[in-house]
């Protein structure tokens, strides 16, 4: 077998449709049109949406709330989630993502206050609340903000 004797399967390739190519094509003169109307013309056919001059979907449903497409999204990590980690040692977005505390790290990491830490650790994360940050500081341990 050489390159030049390669074809593809039988059937797998199928010819376009050749319009307004004579009526003995079985395409021609309307060119599969039909007869007038909207999407017979040139440049016809309607936008997306649209629901022949009915209400639109879209304008007929209720618009609620808001969504700050700059507002950045925290994983959220309480204090009481740290206990899980050994005495003395570094946590990071990386560790807390091996022991399944955090999912993903989605805009970053924000350590929050509930619960009771009785553990010194070193803490890196990208936000942390006062409560949280007395808290870890009280267990005797250390807090970092890195940058996103």
């Amino acid at each position: 077998m050489n390159l030049s004797q390669l074809k593809p399967a039988e059937g797998s390739r199928k010819r376009r449709k050749r319009v307004g190519r004579g009526s003995g094509s079985g395409h021609g003169k309307t060119s599969c049109r039909g007869h007038k109307g909207q999407n017979a013309r040139a440049g016809g056919g309607v936008r997306r949406g649209f629901e022949g001059g009915q209400m639109p979907l879209q304008r007929r449903l209720p618009k609620r709330g808001f969504r700050n497409i700059f507002g950045k999204e925290y994983a959220l990590v309480n204090v009481s989630a740290l206990e899980a980690f050994d005495e003395g040692s570094m946590v990071g977005p990386t560790e807390l993502v091996q022991r399944g505390l955090v999912k993903k790290i989605i805009d970053g990491i924000k350590i929050l206050g509930d619960g009771e830490l009785t553990k010194p650790l070193k803490i890196k994360a990208h936000k942390f609340s006062k409560t949280a940050i007395e808290k870890i500081r009280t267990a005797g341990g250390e807090v970092e903000v890195i940058s996103p």
